[in-house]
């Protein structure tokens, strides 16, 4: 099976939609399907060279992300053989979804799309300037009308699969999380980690991975900190990550005088300084409410660290008894006491770590890419293709060739 997946959103950008694309890629290319994956291009040289990028501009109000330009992502599209392409797997809802669905509609190809975020809890953050309830009512009819459109839709959580039935949502809707890759996720060396951090072996350690977005809520795990100094003098939040909130955090971080208590060290790569992070912490913290999934959450149950989490949305899903992970209130108070008790109790936190470990079993990524095999059946990907070359090493060729599509470098037209 020839798998095309079109996204305004890819690595090197980091957060949990890059992170889907390219766990679900590996996966299905073990299992023998072919996956092409059209996303834009962030201007680094070097950057998995199996994916087609597609000329972008900067987001005004987030500069690190990229929004393709439609003409250029139509070119891309249309240099690909549509009889070698089974099913059409869109990722994001912006220009990726204009584009990519007309032209999976226009040569008869089954498409459909993963919601990875909750966008009615989002979208006010970046716009502030716009009354909050008229961004929640936009998003909404936008994505009733864009899932509308598809084939299928593919949920990563049952509360997420509920958000859409109440928007009005006909298409059909699978439930699918992100699975994990156990190989890259049954390892990490805490120790190493703080050490080269000049944490001590037995320091009280928070660890917390994310965007640092403000629709993340890290201002609660901020003060979440501040209590806890006072009863775990030594206790330290390690944030790893970056994102448009960085600042604020750090001004808050300075104005509640917890600069001995907090570090934020930045991404951290995926091939091993990741998983040692987690494995550094004593607990995991998360505090979002608007988690289609909470796929960091996994990752630290599979490293065998506890979690301390509010059950909000996507994270309902994982924070449940007999999980690794303990429920938190959106309060404070009420947080900063089930962490310092979870921390005065290496008998409890040990029981969790193998709690965790168990459930993330459940989450193998090569088991749930054969349940997003099963879903493109459903959407009638069952006919078979004749074997062709690859359609990603085909654009390669082109562009070694100087053969540019039509319209791509020649600077003429109106970017829509």
């Amino acid at each position: 099976m020839h798998v095309l997946m079109v996204s305004d959103v890819c690595f090197p950008r980091v957060n949990g939609v890059s992170t889907s694309i390219g766990t679900f890629r590996d996966s299905l290319t073990r299992q023998g399907h072919r996956c092409t994956v059209v996303a834009p291009d962030y201007g680094l040289r070097g950057v998995d060279t199996h994916v087609q990028r597609v000329p972008a501009r900067p987001v005004p109000f987030d500069p690190e992300d990229r929004l393709m330009i439609p003409r250029r992502l139509r070119s891309v599209l249309e240099r690909l053989d549509p009889g070698d392409v089974d099913v059409v797997h869109l990722q994001t809802p912006f220009v990726a979804h204009a584009v990519g669905l007309r032209w999976a509609r226009r040569h008869g190809l089954p498409v459909l799309e993963t919601c990875h975020t909750h966008f009615e809890e989002y979208f006010h953050h970046y716009l502030p300037l716009l009354p909050a309830g008229w961004l929640r009512a936009a998003a909404r009819t936008l994505t009733r009308r864009q899932c509308n459109a598809l084939d299928a839709v593919i949920v990563p959580s049952l509360a997420m699969r509920d958000v859409l039935a109440g928007y009005g949502v006909r298409s059909p809707v699978h439930v699918l999380p992100t699975g994990i890759d156990p190989s890259a996720f049954g390892h990490g060396d805490g120790a190493a980690f703080r050490r080269r951090h000049g944490l001590a072996a037995d320091r009280p350690v928070l660890v917390h991975v994310g965007r640092i977005a403000h629709e993340k809520n890290l201002d609660l795990l901020l003060d979440v900190t501040h209590l806890l100094r006072r009863a775990i003098p030594d206790v330290v939040l390690l944030v790893a990550g970056d994102g448009p909130a960085l600042g604020h955090c750090r001004a808050r971080v300075q104005s509640l005088g917890l600069e001995a208590h907090v570090r934020f060290v930045g991404y951290l790569d995926r091939g091993g300084e990741l998983q040692d992070c987690y494995r550094a912490g004593d607990l995991f913290v998360f505090a979002s409410k608007t988690e289609t999934q909470g796929l960091v959450m996994l990752e630290a149950l599979a490293l065998g660290v506890p979690v301390v989490a509010i059950p909000a949305l996507g994270a309902r899903d994982i924070v449940e008894p007999g999980r690794g992970a303990v429920p938190a209130p959106d309060d404070a108070s009420a947080y900063a006491a089930i962490v310092a008790g979870l921390l005065r109790d290496p008998g409890r936190r040990a029981y969790l770590a193998d709690e965790a470990v168990r459930f993330a079993r459940e989450w193998d990524s090569t088991t749930v890419a054969r349940r997003l095999v099963d879903v493109y059946a459903e959407v009638g990907v069952s006919r078979p293709r004749a074997p062709v070359n690859h359609a990603v090493a085909a654009l390669h060729a082109a562009d070694e060739r100087n053969e540019p599509a039509q319209g791509v470098g020649s600077g003429a037209g109106p970017d829509h």
